[in-house]
């Protein structure tokens, strides 16, 4: 069986608010929990008007409480951002109020811009002891030792499970050696999935966290009643990519029928590779392409995701993913 689970950013539509954004998410996570997805992770960014999980901890927290059963998470939190302590502290704290629910997924990029980065304190050069931070967080989550200076108060002794987080081979390289799970970002950077998956196999070192790889892969969804809905779902994701990409990031944009009219062939064309780990259209169509995922990649989990405008038909979509997830599995829940 493959474990399904959902990233969700809190995507602020166009002609909406943040206020409305949270409540979205929300929404959306009791509709998973009650899918049977496993895993509801959030992501950190900075500065941009179109994502509202900036205060990815705070946002875990309420989500949390809103759901019963189903494991809250960072997919993920940009530690060189932050102090590995403070990170333990809050990640404990959220561990003592919903034990055994919550995950800790790492990353290293900043999630935002060079000014942005700044006005967070980060220096250009923070990312280069990721691997010290990583290694001094899961410290304050272990077990107490003794002659400790310094504890992480909450935080200590709830062993948060840590993720490594990664859309390059250096990610899989970290995760294999210090014996973590690990998550491909292969819904925006499908160029290095291949590879960074065999490193991590290959590769891979048994820890007391793990005694076995554990591969997640990030897949973009978009599933309606025709190929037609589903592509038209998928073009306000596009849009938004391309905006990023040029500068110009912002609410997420309403759908169009003819993205290319729209943006032109050579942006449409950017937007295609970078999204290319997509399974839309019908529910037959979206199914065959997660079918076809899973068979060339053979993930130990997959994380679905998708910015759609409507939220009522993001449920929806994400809804027809979980029982497409339930008929691959031989009709049984991933959160079972």
């Amino acid at each position: 069986m493959i474990p399904y689970s959902l990233l969700d950013l809190s995507p602020v539509p166009e002609g909406s608010t943040v206020r409305q954004a949270l409540a979205n998410t929300g929404a959306l996570a009791k509709a998973a929990e009650a899918a049977g997805y496993n895993r509801y992770w959030l992501a950190e960014h900075h500065n941009m008007t179109g994502i509202a999980s900036a205060a990815t901890s705070v946002l875990i927290g309420h989500v949390a409480g809103l759901t019963h059963k189903m494991r809250i998470g960072s997919g993920g939190i940009m530690l060189p951002n932050h102090s590995p302590l403070v990170i333990a502290e809050q990640f404990g704290t959220l561990a003592e109020l919903y034990p055994d629910r919550i995950d800790l997924g790492l990353g290293r990029a900043p999630g935002t811009d060079m000014m942005t980065m700044r006005a967070l304190r980060r220096k250009a050069d923070a990312s280069d002891s990721f691997p010290e931070d990583v290694v001094e967080l899961m410290g304050y989550l272990d077990d107490p030792q003794e002659g400790e200076r310094i504890r992480a108060v909450p935080g200590t002794g709830t062993k948060v499970p840590v993720w490594i987080l990664g859309s390059s081979t250096y990610g899989a390289q970290m995760a294999a050696y210090y014996g973590l799970p690990y998550a491909f970002a292969s819904h925006f950077a499908p160029a290095e999935l291949g590879n960074a998956l065999r490193i991590y196999r290959h590769s891979f070192r048994p820890s007391k966290y793990l005694d076995k790889p554990h591969f997640m892969m990030a897949i973009n969804t978009f599933a309606g009643d025709t190929d037609e809905e589903g592509a038209y779902l998928r073009s306000s994701m596009q849009q938004a990519f391309i905006n990023l990409r040029t500068g110009r990031p912002g609410p997420l944009p309403r759908p169009v029928e003819d993205l290319e009219a729209l943006v032109g062939p050579a942006a449409l064309s950017i937007a295609e590779e970078a999204l290319s780990v997509s399974a839309y259209g019908s529910r037959d169509s979206v199914m065959r392409k997660l079918a076809g995922f899973v068979a060339r990649y053979q993930p130990d989990e997959v994380i679905l995701t998708g910015h759609i405008h409507d939220p009522a038909a993001r449920i929806r979509s994400f809804q027809i993913a979980a029982d497409i997830m339930t008929e691959l599995n031989g009709g049984q829940l991933a959160a079972e």
